[in-house]
């Protein structure tokens, strides 16, 4: 097995470019985008015309957010891309070049870091974003880090501009990623289309890039990604938008092989599961409904309100309140 020390750093970044130029990714169709210097000089450059730039970063920790006994290093890869196109989704914005930065522990199999890539350079070619360089540390835990670029032409989507009466929706079922989660590390047995459907949701989950310019384009002006859970990162919105907000449980959508599998705890997971990467946007019932009809996809589940600011309560279908165990992800709480 060759390990990156063998291979050395100079040579792990030849050998990672010649992957980028293999994988021949196409530049991203975003008028006055053009790519001036990618991997090889002190920094990347490009062109940029008219618009907004939108910048996100994210990090993925080996033992943190992944281990690879449940998630294979391609996973890891598709993950940590899929987490940045995701912030991308909610603003709005169309995904322009990546950079990456690697700590990597000195013993780690070339291997794993290849299998990383390829998956990493997969929601590559999908979502047509360009890879442009980054950086490598050696570190005693592995972690992968990716700072992504895009760009919108018009005010981006934020999670500051709910209003009372807003109508809030999601753009799919919910709760998969965390039920297939709980598959993997139960040892249970996976062979099953439901269990299949589960693990496929957890380690792939489906960043909604093409939903996030939609609703912008439509005139959506609230949105984020479900990435910590329905009701922690509904509360975020609530706070940043000075308002709080109602669900209501029978129309939250779950996953339907989470609902098939789980035992009694589907609404659960599907309210505080997290890494969904569905998008929660917020406006009038009208364009609202309107825009769940045109995806094709999600579901209207609660009202944005004028009391309490900053909470979230969770109703059911006869409008009584729901006591929820605690759930969702806060870093530094675990």
């Amino acid at each position: 097995m060759t390990t990156v020390r063998e291979m050395g750093e100079i040579g792990l970044i030849d050998q990672l470019a010649r992957m980028v130029a293999e994988a021949r990714l196409q530049s991203p169709d975003v008028p006055g985008f053009r790519l001036r210097l990618g991997i090889g000089d002190d920094a990347a450059a490009w062109d940029i015309g008219a618009g907004v730039m939108v910048s996100t970063t994210d990090t993925m920790v080996e033992g943190v957010h992944f281990i690879p006994a449940t998630t294979p290093w391609s996973d890891a890869g598709w993950k940590v891309m899929a987490a940045n196109l995701s912030d991308l989704a909610a603003m709005g914005a169309a995904p322009l070049c990546a950079m990456v930065t690697l700590g990597l522990p000195s013993q780690l199999a070339l291997s794993a870091v290849e299998e990383l890539y390829e998956g990493m350079l997969e929601a590559c070619t999908r979502y047509r974003l360009l890879l442009v360089g980054g950086d490598i540390v050696d570190t005693p835990h592995f972690f992968v880090t990716v700072a992504l670029s895009g760009a919108c032409a018009e005010v981006p989507l934020t999670r500051a501009s709910a209003r009372p009466g807003d109508a809030l929706a999601v753009t799919g079922p919910l709760g998969g990623s965390a039920g297939g989660l709980r598959l993997l590390e139960s040892g249970a047995e996976l062979g099953s289309e439901w269990a299949q459907a589960l693990m496929r949701a957890h380690r792939r989950p489906t960043p909604r890039v093409e939903e996030g310019q939609r609703l912008l384009h439509a005139g959506v002006r609230c949105a984020m990604d479900v990435s910590d859970g329905l009701v922690t990162d509904l509360t975020k919105m609530c706070r940043a938008s000075g308002v709080g907000a109602r669900l209501d449980a029978v129309r939250v959508p779950v996953d339907p092989a989470l609902a098939r599998t789980a035992s009694g705890d589907a609404l659960q997971l599907a309210l505080n599961g997290g890494e969904e990467y569905e998008l929660l946007f917020a406006g009038t019932s009208a364009l609202i409904e309107r825009m769940v009809t045109e995806l094709g996809r999600g579901a209207v589940v609660g009202e944005v309100t004028a009391s309490n600011p900053g909470r979230v309560s969770v109703v059911d279908g006869e409008g009584q309140e729901l006591s929820l165990s605690a759930g969702g992800w806060e870093h530094l709480r675990r």
